[in-house]
């Protein structure tokens, strides 16, 4: 007969240590049922984690139980039968095995009627908490599972026109970092269709901008790189069309911090390039400026030669996204 076993958690968020547990019970149980415990009142929205545990564990019965019912025995006198209610709408079926590494597995086992089965209740496996990981995500970065790595990543855009050094600066930056990098999808799209951009070419380029940033968020080092993103697209409308559709315009996904290019530099054609002329050029400057000053997003301009750009560019960093990182 196939066993059944149940667990439950605030998950908040995920964290290794969480990951063990679960992993732990799918193999000791042929059927898992996880409960993802939320009140209005927490930091993370209920329905967020629900949907990461239900990515971390597609093979299991994700349930998420939003009630606002007492989350201490001290709240109220019936505690125990208010979860055990809980418990027996989440799971109907008999429950063979509760697992948990609280000391409230063994109560709730016996409430369900089903056998206890602790979990590494020293922590030994992942020493971390859902507290700690709020108070310093970055702290207990090495113990976040992937969709939580993106909800705390920050991201930093190289940003400003052609020909500024932006991708070389970007790929430095994440040597030093020792991250990832999203590539200028811009660059990837002309160099596969040509350079003659449409309206529907650019709506194509964000949602590649889009699309890349979502997925190296879950793999990056605290910080993305990104060489530029859809306000620099905005941008791109605006010198290559004239305007820019109020869809282009639509810019929710700001970065956390924007590196300004300047310039001052030499206009080098690579065969995707557009304005070499220096009043085009000081236009498209001014443009990206006023963006960043519109939007009201931190940004800092990056000017001089490139040590000197780069010096500025982590300097920066290290102030508005790693305040707590030591710089070398």
């Amino acid at each position: 007969m196939a066993t059944t076993g149940f667990l439950l958690g605030k998950f908040l968020p995920p964290h290794a240590g969480h990951v063990f547990l679960c992993d732990f019970a799918r193999h000791y149980v042929d059927r898992l049922t996880i409960l993802v415990c939320s009140i209005e009142r927490e930091p993370i929205p209920g329905r967020l984690r629900h949907q990461w545990m239900s990515e971390l564990f597609p093979d299991c019965r994700v349930v998420h139980c939003a009630d606002e019912v007492p989350q201490d025995p001290s709240e109220h006198p019936d505690f125990w039968s208010i979860w055990t209610d809980i418990v027996r709408r989440s799971h109907p079926e008999p429950i063979n095995f509760v697992f948990a590494s609280e000391s409230y597995g063994q109560r709730l086992a016996n409430e369900v009627q089903a056998t206890f089965v602790p979990v590494d209740p020293g922590r030994q496996f992942a020493p971390v908490s859902g507290t700690k990981v709020r108070a310093n995500p970055f702290g207990s970065w090495q113990h976040l599972p992937a969709p939580v790595r993106a909800h705390y990543a920050k991201t930093v855009c190289l940003f400003g026109p052609e020909s500024t050094g932006k991708s070389t600066l970007a790929g430095r930056l994440v040597t030093t970092f020792d991250t990832v990098l999203v590539p200028e999808y811009g660059r990837t799209y002309t160099e596969t269709f040509g350079v003659e951009c449409t309206a529907d070419d650019l709506r194509n380029i964000v949602r590649g901008h889009r699309a890349a940033t979502a997925a190296a968020k879950r793999q990056c080092n605290r910080i993305v790189v990104a060489d530029t993103d859809p306000l620099m697209t905005a941008i791109w409308a605006d010198m290559l069309l004239g305007s820019r559709p109020p869809d282009l315009d639509d810019v929710s996904e700001l970065a956390d911090l924007y590196l300004l290019a300047d310039i001052d530099t030499p206009w080098v054609d690579d065969g995707t390039r557009y304005f070499p002329d220096p009043g085009t050029r000081q236009k498209f400057f001014s443009l990206c400026q006023q963006e960043l000053e519109r939007r009201r997003v931190p940004y800092v301009i990056l000017s001089g030669d490139w040590e000197t750009r780069f010096r500025t560019a982590q300097r920066a960093i290290h102030e508005h996204l790693l305040p707590d990182q030591a710089q070398g």
